[in-house]
């Protein structure tokens, strides 16, 4: 395990003191960000001539791009969707004296950048010699929360020792590739544009497909304004671009300040003909306030969110800062405003894994969102694979199978991947979405969802699992073969003990959701499904009849049938130069390896946790754990909480910092590529179910907080059921104070206590 870090450690800022040319990307990366209807990667405003990675993407808006395969099988999705590519709105090239400002190339003094994820704020302070001339640049920028179609660059010159002639030429780009394209196409067609003085707007829209799946039309409108002695302003245009040259008279120690608005608007929420005039309304009534106001209600909006989610750890800054980096570009990418819309594991920070809807969403999104957010933040993910149920059927038929199977990739619905060991046999996403069902149901107690929407979901998932096994008389028991489970490092496994078990799991919640609605008044709905008790009866049969694999001599769940057969090693067994596998060694190599790229057999107790023993969980994770690559980002925070729960403290806290800092610290030496936004609620759950123990069943709230030896203290706040309350944990105390909401029974250390409205309520630390 490596770690690579380039920025300093602070509570609230990601922060450089130098340019990292040999690591721009990691560092663009780093520098993300969005507001949830749009984002991008930390790219400079001015020309860089040095490798970097363009990003500016749009919530919502996704091209198919046709698959390519060596060798096509029946049963391909036609495309792989993808989040594109989208105007470049931020460029701003600069000219001193008539020569450009190239950071790649100049001679760059006192280079400082930081992210103020308090505030949600990009700042760059540079200095740069040319000719003997120095100026100094300060750069600001954001995307507003606070009006999300608003884009707000500041960019600030002041002559250190001369007088002369600064020239900002702000523009708009529409010929923008992306990286990922399978046939390196251009995704965009250019439909309209417009300049004036100070002011440009141009509209994009995507290519006509093949595939019957809708084209985007994109507007991105600007205004400029500067402060400064302006002599001269001259506009240009060509077909997907457009600029103003603007030159201005700057005096030695006087700063010139050009300020760059720009609003992104779609067809998603207007009429086409209608985007250029929307984000010129977008522009003026923000204009009517001026910059400091606009920038005051941005950071306003984020201090809000912190003020409901943030998490507060002390005597460690490196875990405060990889906690609060994992939330704001959590929030960056999705806090809910829009029920379209849904988490891509890179958000909008980089193009791999075409930026679609993952399992990651279910499986880890959600429980983060139930405790942080509004309620119908996370109502609105779970709705949002009910909106998508009819597409789920035809994913399954395309297999020849009956009932709904979700994809593993997806914009509409329809699967979008072309890996068929991931997409046809990693069918354990369909039990991540029915547990999301329950997950939010049980922690909500919203069971009226399971009348309107979830019983439509589960009867689909059901009907899939109940075709997929296959049942063999011999044994007389159900199985299901050619599957890949969470461990993507073995595709093409028999009886997978996590798919086996999350699918019997659902057919029993299915059961116990039909007997809910039958006995409290909606028999109609199970009716309206033609759920028959013969096929209820399957159910239960397959339930009662499902193979594990098990091995008694270690007492442990097999991962699947031959997994045993393997030769079995220890991750400290491998060389360090064959870290990470996925970058070192075959494909073939690693199939056959016993490396276990995520938790598995591990995911399946997480899930499930009170329907084992604490003897069978210590022994699965001392089997399994010390053969965990963690080359997953969704895997450590999953062996932190089962640690946590164990009492092994030292390797909870390791598997915490590793999930935290995965990004920070380039862990698996890819965040080049784009952060790993899903798997950063990790981080989040780790303190929280794991560190302080909270679980949710039996309509009530648990806790059995300790802290790590490396914390002074910790604290978080929860939403639950109309509570909002903090909880608070040092060495001594666990405290919980209540902002909103009535008496509250939750329990700690499995002993009932009161939290009181408006009150505290205090329990020694017993851990």
């Amino acid at each position: 395990m490596t770690m690579k870090r380039l920025f300093q450690v602070d509570p609230w800022k990601i922060i450089e003191t130098e340019l990292h040319k040999e690591e721009f990307r990691l560092a663009e990366s780093m520098n993300s960000l969005g507001n949830g209807h749009m984002g991008m990667r930390g790219n400079f405003e001015e020309t860089y001539s040095g490798d970097f990675h363009r990003g500016s993407y749009i919530a919502g808006v996704w091209f198919p791009d046709k698959t390519r395969v060596g060798w096509w099988k029946n049963g391909y999705p036609d495309y792989f969707g993808k989040v594109i590519n989208s105007v470049n709105f931020i460029g701003i090239r600069v000219l001193i004296e008539g020569q450009e400002v190239d950071l790649y190339t100049a001679n760059v003094k006192g280079f400082y950048r930081e992210l103020d994820m308090q505030h949600g704020v990009l700042t760059r302070r540079f200095t740069i010699e040319q000719d003997g001339k120095e100026t100094a640049f300060e750069v600001v920028r954001f995307l507003s929360i606070a009006d999300s179609e608003l884009g707000v660059m500041k960019y600030t010159a002041k002559p250190l020792n001369y007088d002369g002639t600064i020239t900002f030429v702000p523009y708009l780009d529409g010929d923008v590739r992306n990286e990922d394209s399978n046939y390196d196409e251009d995704f965009w067609v250019h439909v309209s544009q417009e300049v004036t003085e100070y002011e440009g707007s141009i509209v994009m829209r995507t290519k006509d497909n093949p595939f019957g799946t809708p084209t985007f039309e994109v507007a991105a409108t600007m205004k400029i304004e500067v402060a400064g002695n302006v002599t001269s302003v001259q506009q240009a245009s060509k077909e997907e671009y457009v600029d103003n040259t603007i030159e201005v008279a700057a005096k030695q120690g006087e700063e010139v300040t050009l300020y760059k608005y720009v609003a992104v608007t779609t067809d998603r929420d207007y009429d086409r003909a209608e985007l250029v005039g929307k984000g010129k309304e977008v522009l003026a009534r923000n204009l009517a306030k001026g910059y400091e106001t606009i920038i005051a209600a941005h950071k306003e909006g984020w201090l809000s969110r912190w003020e409901i989610a943030d998490v507060e750890i002390n005597g460690d800054t490196e875990a405060q800062q990889g906690i609060r980096f994992n939330l704001f570009q959590l929030f960056s990418t999705y806090y809910g405003e829009d029920a379209r819309l849904n988490i891509g594991p890179k958000g909008f920070t980089g193009e791999k894994y075409g930026g679609a809807t993952y399992w990651d969403t279910e499986a880890y999104a959600i429980p983060l969102y139930l405790s942080t957010a509004k309620p119908e933040v996370a109502r609105n993910l779970v709705i949002y694979r009910h909106n998508q149920l009819p597409e789920a059927y035809v994913n399954a038929g395309k297999q020849g199978l009956a009932g709904a199977l979700y994809p593993m990739v997806t914009f509409t619905g329809i699967e979008c991947h072309n890996e068929w060991e991931i997409t046809f046999e990693e069918i354990h996403r369909n039990g991540a979405i029915a547990y999301a069902i329950y997950n939010y149901v049980n922690y909500t107690g919203d069971k009226a969802y399971l009348q309107e929407y979830g019983i439509d979901v589960l009867t689909g998932i059901s009907r899939f699992w109940a075709d997929r096994v296959h049942y063999h008389a011999k044994k007389d028991v159900y199985m299901m073969h050619g599957v890949t489970g969470p461990n993507e490092y073995e595709n093409n496994v028999n009886n997978n003990w996590y798919t086996n078990t999350i699918a019997a799991w659902t057919l029993e919640y299915t059961l116990e959701t039909v007997k809910y609605l039958q006995e409290n008044g909606h028999a109609e709905r199970v009716s309206d499904l033609q759920i028959t008790d013969e096929e209820l009866a399957k159910w239960q049969d397959i339930i009662e009849k499902m193979y594990y694999p098990y091995d008694e001599e270690l007492g442990v769940f097999v991962q699947h049938d031959t997994f045993l057969d393997k030769d079995l090693r220890t991750v400290d067994t491998l060389a360090a130069e064959d870290r990470p596998l996925n970058q070192k060694w075959s494909w073939d190599k690693i199939l056959r390896s016993c490396f276990i790229k995520q938790a598995d057999v591990l995911q399946g107790i997480y899930f499930f946790n009170d329907r084992f023993t604490m003897e069978e969980k210590q022994r699965n994770f001392a089997f399994y754990e010390p053969m965990t690559v963690h080359e997953s980002s969704l895997s450590p925070c999953i062996h932190s909480i089962l640690a946590a729960e164990l009492g092994m403290e030292e390797k909870a806290y390791e598997m915490y910092n590793r999930t935290a800092r995965l990004d920070l610290d380039n862990y698996n030496n890819d965040t080049e590529d784009g952060l790993h936004i899903t798997s950063m609620t990790g981080s989040w759950l780790a303190i929280v179910q794991g560190f302080a123990g909270m679980r949710t069943s039996n309509e009530a709230l648990s806790f059995s907080p300790f802290i790590p030896s490396a914390w002074d203290s910790y604290s978080f706040n929860i939403v639950y059921r109309g509570h909002n309350f903090k909880a608070a944990v040092t060495k001594e105390q666990v405290t919980f104070t209540q902002f909103e909401g009535a008496d509250l029974q939750i329990r700690v250390y499995n002993e009932e206590i009161t939290l009181p409205a408006g009150g505290t309520v205090s329990v020694n630390v017993k851990r």
